[in-house]
């Protein structure tokens, strides 16, 4: 038994022996290890964890079989797997071996993945196993397998949507199927998470609605009267429900009802004076509604009939507005301004309302009479009639403008400019000394303009038997020329009127005018040429237009004679709307009349189907014109002086304005810079008010009227002198009366300075002449800007000449205290002499004239009683100690006139402060003093005492500011 144990055993050593040399002998690395050909893997961003279909296992046939589990043996090294290498340029992954044995592995990321960046992977994989020997020689590799990885998305962005914001407009009353689409995008790489799937308007209780694709329309009719422009908000889900980082704003505009018409049009356009042209329509455009247009036809009217006669002029008199126009000499205004000098006009009713610009009311019951020699037409040689005429409708009776009849007896016609039936109509009858026969008597023109209730200007240019009418600047000939007998010889004068014909043997006028008249004008001698014509009747405002130079070609542009209204014509809208877009308003007076011009734009449009052509509703609006800066005329000079009786009485008489100063000024309001704010300390009003002056202001005077204060004029002993000369030189005119004298005339201040330096008033008589004063008052534009009232007094110095010898010299150094000053302003009582020297205050003069032969008498029997008691005073005045003197008064006695006020003494002791002032500067060194007059009477005795005495009374002008009666 022991025998079998033991053989048994020997046979399993043996083949354990067997085995063992059956491994040794497979010890060599025969085989290459085995992989998959493809592998998939998904990896999520974010993370580093790759999981593959299929696995990542690599075999080798050098490995013993996995199921000899009952052999305890130990594994070789030829077939283990010692790891992968992966193939390719930058790739984020790495591939590791978990399990040498069994040959398992892994493919991680080596960084976070972005699928942003990049969604796919793809590279080769290799195994190799460990090789033979310890050293691992003689490693075999599989072959390469190809690996797909694909990132898996994180849902890390939200939608933005394309645009900032969105805006559509809509038509009111229609509803859409797509309004505007909005749009928005997602950054995720993933088609879940980048895809947008919801779009949802925030704001609540609109009308609309918004779908999935991001359209939006109107869930009902929309009103443009209701909501002009609709704001939306609307925001963006993606499918990860993820809502946009910012909501979009959505705006939806609301048009009417598509209605042709002109857009962009502001009813409300301000002009400021003087600065040029103004666009009317920069913005303007013509709305057709796709309608297919042939051609265009826009008037564009700029009324203006309430302003003035018709339009913005300048608003001189007519004579004066003649004569700017180049018109010939010779005219006569029959209706001027009332004035001194023109009174006939006074009681006339007026139109206040314009800026005076004068204008005449007649109501059928006014008329005036134009005075005798006023005008003297004769109707064998050319004259010109004009006139400004607004005028109702028609009626059947005569309505008589201007009226030449006889003034007593008869109610003959010589000639009459009148209205009946809106014909305009001028008789012109001839003068007995012509042969019997019939000629031409009436002028007759049917016009439209004598009864549409508007401005013409009318000008009859009569060179008998040819009779031209111009109204508004166009000829008119007359349809209707009927001829009568001359006029029976009498010796009758006749009477000229206007608004009615004066009807001699009854006594009375009859048929009156109705309406408004202005401007009416005879010139003798001469007819009024076409170029003046034209000018008196341009207005200074009206429309305007600088055509672009690449529609000039294709648009066509007229305007009416005052540029009050122009045609625009063409086929090419935005042609059209260019033209329109330079349409500009320009007023070229200096001071335009402030207030509203209205606007109004009338369009006719031809289409190509004239059965659907549109029709252009009129689109209206005003200019205002702004107030403009309004210039004050201040008239300044010595207004208070003294004169020798002597002078009134001389040949040249006296001057009375001889330092006389035109100035014109503006106020406006400036701007406070920053200096000026800080001195004059915290004020909230950023403006302040300054005047600026300026010595030759750009603008002109056209009257001076000079008037006497008091008492008129006494045509036998004074008057008044202007240089006629220097006044034609100038281009004014003058007219004088017994209150005074009026220059006028479109002058310079300057030259209206120098003409009235000119003045001289003369008095043949001065013995009960002790003051006259005057006033003058300039203006502008026919009186729409007045100066100040600027009066001037001047005083009579009387002389006693029968004691002039003797008494002179001792009256100077006794009530004379020397008075060294220029001629200045000393509150309105400067009294100046002859030759600039002495000026002597009057305001007591009426006393001394009434008291001088009193007072010189008095003198003559004091004088020497005076002398020695004051013979030391005047030793010392002749060493310069003291230049005035006492004098003592014992044996004297002075009348006071008690009619002196307070008033005058109170401004005696003012103007007695001023002179004392003067008098120590030494203005006026030529003055020969008190002092030095007595001094010079002891030195050369009593001949040439009184010839001094003499000479020096008639330099004389007394100073009553030291006397304190």
């Amino acid at each position: 038994m022991r025998f079998r144990r033991n053989k048994l055993l020997a046979s399993v050593v043996l083949l354990v022996l067997v085995l063992v040399s059956a491994l040794d002998a497979a010890k060599v690395n025969k085989h290459k290890p085995w992989i998959e050909t493809t592998y998939h893997g998904i990896v999520t961003e974010n993370d580093d964890k790759v999981l593959l279909d299929p696995p990542l296992i690599a075999l080798d046939k050098d490995a013993p079989l996995r199921y000899a589990e009952s052999f305890e043996v130990t594994l070789t090294e030829e077939g283990e797997i010692c790891g992968f290498r992966i193939h390719g340029q930058n790739i984020p992954f790495e591939a590791v071996v978990l399990d040498k044995s069994s040959g398992e592995g892994v493919i991680r990321a080596k960084d976070k993945l972005d699928c942003e960046l990049q969604k796919e992977h793809t590279f080769t994989i290799q195994a190799y196993d460990c090789g033979e020997g310890p050293d691992g020689a003689n490693m075999k590799k599989s072959h390469k397998a190809t690996v797909h990885i694909q990132v898996n998305d994180l849902n890390e962005y939200s939608p933005v949507f394309k645009e900032k914001s969105y805006k559509a407009t809509v038509i009111e009353g229609k509803k859409y199927d797509s309004i505007l689409k909005v749009e928005a995008v997602d950054a995720d790489c993933s088609f879940q998470f980048s895809q947008i799937c919801n779009y949802e308007i925030v704001t609540p209780d609109v009308p609309f609605t918004i779908d999935k694709e991001g359209l939006i329309k109107n869930t009902e009719k929309l009103n443009y009267d209701r909501e002009h422009m609709y704001k939306l908000t609307v925001t963006a889900y993606d499918c990860g429900k993820n809502r946009a980082s910012e909501d979009v704003l959505v705006k939806i505009g609301v048009k009417p009802t598509c209605k042709p018409s002109w857009q962009g049009f502001n009813k409300r356009i301000e002009y400021e004076p003087g600065t040029g042209s103004l666009a009317l329509f920069p913005s303007m455009h013509l709305e057709t509604c796709d309608e297919p247009i042939t051609s265009i036809r826009a008037t564009i009217e700029l009324e203006t009939n309430h302003i003035g006669k018709g339009c913005d002029r300048d608003t001189y008199s007519e004579k004066s507005l003649h004569k700017l126009c180049g018109a010939s000499s010779g005219a006569v205004e029959l209706l001027p301004s009332p004035g001194s000098s023109a009174n006939w006009t006074i009681g006339l009713p007026t139109d206040n309302g314009h800026d005076s610009d004068q204008v005449f009311e007649f109501n059928g019951t006014q008329a005036i009479k134009v005075p005798d020699g006023l005008v003297s037409t004769s109707l064998k040689e050319p004259f010109t009639i004009s006139v400004w005429m607004r005028h109702g409708p028609g009626a059947h009776e005569k309505e008589t403008i201007l009226c030449n009849s006889d003034k007593t007896d008869l109610n003959r016609h010589h000639y009459s400019l009148y209205v009946h039936n809106c014909r305009l109509i001028l008789l012109l009858r001839q003068d007995p000394s012509e042969a019997e026969n019939y000629k031409p008597a009436e002028f007759h023109w049917k016009l439209d303009q004598v009864c549409d209730k508007e401005w013409h200007h009318y000008v009859l240019n009569v060179e008998f038997p040819t009779v031209t009418l111009f109204v508004d600047g166009t000829t008119f000939e007359p349809f209707l020329v009927t001829e009568d007998y001359p006029l029976h010889a009498s010796r009758i004068e006749t009477q000229l009127t206007v608004g009615a014909c004066w009807q001699g043997g009854n006594a009375r006028m009859a048929q009156f005018f109705h309406g408004n008249l202005a401007g009416l004008m005879i010139r003798s001698g001469k007819l009024e040429n076409k170029k003046v014509i034209d000018c008196l009747y341009t207005c200074k405002e009206g429309l305007d237009v600088q055509l672009p130079e690449e529609v000039a070609s294709t648009v066509k542009v007229e305007f009416n004679p005052n540029q009050s209204s122009l045609t625009v014509e063409g086929d090419d809208i935005d042609a059209f709307d260019k033209v329109m877009q330079h349409i500009s308003y320009l007023n070229s007076r200096q001071f335009p009349t402030p207030g509203i011009r209205h606007l109004r734009i009338s369009t006719a449009v031809k289409c190509f189907n004239e059965d659907s052509c549109v029709t252009m509703p009129d689109a209206e609006g005003y200019v205002m014109v702004l107030q403009p800066e309004e210039p004050k005329i201040s008239l300044s000079g010595i207004d208070h002086f003294a004169r020798s009786a002597a002078e009134f009485e001389s040949q040249e008489g006296v001057t009375l304005f001889p330092e006389l100063r035109i100035v014109s000024t503006i106020t406006r309001e400036v701007e406070a810079d920053a200096e000026s704010e800080a001195t004059e300390g915290a004020d909230d009003d950023p403006t302040v008010q300054e005047t600026v002056v300026s010595e030759e202001i750009m603008h002109n005077l056209d009257t001076c009227e000079m008037t006497v204060v008091g008492d008129e004029l006494d045509a036998e002993h004074e008057g008044l002198e202007v240089d006629t000369e220097q006044l034609q030189q100038r281009g004014l005119e003058m007219s004088s009366s017994h209150l005074g004298l009026v220059i006028t005339g479109v002058n310079t201040m300057a030259n209206y300075e120098q003409v009235l330096h000119l003045i001289h008033y003369k008095n043949w008589h001065t013995e009960a002449l002790f003051d006259r004063k005057f006033k003058l008052v300039c203006s502008e534009l026919n009186g729409r800007y007045i100066s100040n009232d600027f009066k001037v007094e001047v005083n009579v110095i009387h002389t006693a000449s029968a004691m002039e010898p003797f008494h002179s010299a001792m009256v100077q150094p006794n009530f004379i205290n020397p008075v060294h000053q220029a001629s200045v302003d000393l509150s309105g009582h400067n009294l100046v002499n002859a030759h600039q020297s002495s000026v002597v205050p009057s305001a007591a003069t009426i006393v001394i004239v009434v008291c001088v032969s009193f007072l010189v008498f008095m003198i003559i029997l004091g004088v020497f009683r005076i002398r020695a008691a004051h013979q030391r005073t005047m030793r010392d005045q002749e060493n310069g100690k003291e230049n005035e003197m006492d004098w003592d008064d014992s044996a004297l006695t002075i009348t006071v006139n008690p009619m002196e006020t307070y008033e005058d003494q109170h401004s005696s002791e003012e103007e007695e402060e001023e002179e004392e002032e003067e008098s120590e500067d030494g203005e006026e060194e030529d003055d020969i003093t008190s002092a030095e007059s007595e001094s010079s009477e002891d030195d050369e005795g009593g001949e040439q005492e009184d010839q001094q005495g003499a000479s020096r009374q008639q330099q004389l002008e007394w100073d009553d500011s030291t006397l304190t009666y």
